[in-house]
């Protein structure tokens, strides 16, 4: 879109391939990150690694959150247990006509970054397996879509940038439905180190995933939050098993590497929240357990 120039904080998978489908439709994207990735991407460009594109991309990159000072629009990918240090980093940097899009898992990030920073953000659902194969490449492994509320401009971006974007006028319940799948599969996929298409395919895990969304339901029900129903997130869910085969979960790739998991904002915030409502919630409250077992190995 004329005019924009994205700045992404938090080059990691997510950041990284959404940043270089922008800049591969020709937008200016500014990439904050990790040396390593920051030094291979100002050396030879971004790799992107899809099924239909394998290519080195040229944007920038830095370790400096001052260097999204001129950007447009932001798009906040950091791990959710760094909400609120980024919001705080970032604030003092951002234009004042910036728009500031949380990019992030969970359903309460925008709440926390404007209590932190007090920052304007706009909440959006992001569907995408991608995994950083080495320093300054990713590798799309799945999906790739966006989900906000009536914000043209974003959309208008999005679907220049060949990123598919729906609009929703219910984008909590959308939140709530991604916190449903990520649940599902995440801890899952974490535990056991198996990709999600293993994970649909056996009736065992099927039945503890049929477990973990039934308890996710009624707490955002029981929040006031306007979810489909069971049976229909379990399609669902097993439909995204299906688009994600390959694909190990987030959680599961912060344990390989040896990183804290966002896991307190997934299953753990599902028991947390239905404990402050009154509603059990014991196989999310025991994946989340098996997790931060392995955060502490």
């Amino acid at each position: 879109m004329p005019g924009e120039h994205v700045g992404i904080v938090g080059a990691g998978a997510v950041g990284c391939y959404f940043g270089g489908m922008l800049a591969r439709a020709g937008l200016p994207v500014t990439l904050i990150g990790r040396q390593q990735h920051v030094d291979a991407i100002n050396r030879d460009g971004l790799f992107l690694e899809r099924s239909d594109f394998q290519g080195y991309i040229k944007l920038q990159a830095s370790t400096s959150i001052e260097s999204i000072r001129d950007a447009t629009i932001v798009l906040l990918c950091v791990k959710t247990i760094d909400t609120e240090t980024a919001a705080l980093a970032l604030a003092p940097h951002l234009a004042g006509n910036a728009v500031l899009v949380s990019f992030q898992n969970g359903v309460d990030n925008v709440e926390r970054i404007e209590r932190a920073a007090g920052i304007k953000v706009v909440p959006s659902v992001v569907y995408v397996a991608a995994a950083m194969t080495g320093p300054g490449r990713v590798k799309h492994n799945g999906r790739g879509d966006v989900v906000i509320g009536d914000e043209p401009r974003l959309a208008a971006m999005f679907l220049d940038g060949g990123i598919p974007c729906r609009i929703s006028d219910n984008v909590a319940g959308e939140l709530w439905t991604k916190l449903v799948m990520n649940c599902a599969y995440n801890a899952i996929s974490a535990v056991t180190r198996l990709q999600y298409g293993l994970i649909k395919e056996n009736p065992f895990t099927v039945d503890v995933m049929e477990e973990v969304i039934k308890e996710v339901v009624a707490v955002g029900s029981a929040a006031g939050i306007r979810l489909p129903g069971t049976e229909q997130l379990k399609d669902a869910a097993l439909k995204l098993g299906n688009a994600m085969a390959t694909a190990t979960s987030s959680t599961e790739q912060d344990i390989s590497r040896g990183r804290l998991t966002e896991i307190d904002s997934l299953n753990g915030y599902v028991a947390r929240r239905g404990s402050e409502l009154g509603v059990p919630a014991p196989v999310n409250r025991t994946l989340h357990a098996l997790v931060k077992l392995l955060e502490r190995r």
